[in-house]
């Protein structure tokens, strides 16, 4: 059974720093396999808008999460998370590499700490109620003054995400996030920061 931290690089930087090279180059040298943490290179038809490797850029290492949902899909971080993490696990089991590549921060993120998201469904009741702004702002400081705290009355889909939450499931998402933050992260991961050395070439 594999022990809930496990071993994995994660490869991060800028756009055109040098990523998918570098993920090609450890994979090939250390025995692993590449999983993307980009939010675009998950759909089909988007290799050149989104800078996915080609199959030749790929040299037979096997790439995962890239090209494995159709545009007209939606796809949260918690349902990467989930998927990614699929393939980590099986990666793993095999006794090879897994190779992050961070095109999306919060992607990479949530997959390196096994974070969980809170429950609450979009397009829900309270989505439904158009109470506006203001009113739901202010229901929702009466059961989380943390949250209603940093939330702006124009940030009105944060606002609906929280009380959701809260509905749902009887938890304020401030104390989910807190429970979160303190959960030890599930993958031991060794970070590569890739930058330019010249700052103008990224301007």
């Amino acid at each position: 059974m594999l022990e809930l931290s496990a071993p994995v690089i994660a490869i991060v930087g800028p756009t055109a720093s040098g990523k998918t090279d570098a993920a090609q180059i450890v994979a090939e040298r250390l025995g692993g396999e590449v999983v993307s943490a980009d939010s675009m290179q998950i759909y089909r038809g988007m290799a050149i808008g989104t800078a996915a490797p080609t199959p030749a850029e790929m040299e037979g290492v096997p790439h995962h999460m890239i090209g494995v949902a159709d545009p007209a899909e939606s796809w949260s971080v918690s349902r990467f998370t989930e998927a990614a993490d699929r393939c980590v696990q099986d990666i793993l089991s095999r006794g090879k590499l897994p190779v992050l590549v961070g095109g999306t921060g919060l992607y990479l993120d949530a997959l390196v700490r096994g974070n969980t998201f809170a429950a609450g469904q979009q397009g829900g009741a309270v989505r439904q109620e158009q109470e506006g702004a203001a009113a739901l702002l202010a229901e929702l400081a009466a059961v989380d003054p943390e949250a209603a705290a940093r939330l702006h009355l124009r940030d009105e889909k944060r606002i609906l995400r929280a009380l959701e939450v809260y509905r749902e499931t009887g938890e304020t998402i401030s104390e989910h996030d807190r429970k979160s933050r303190e959960t030890p992260d599930r993958y031991d991961a060794l970070y590569i920061g890739l930058s330019f050395r010249d700052r103008q070439d990224l301007r």
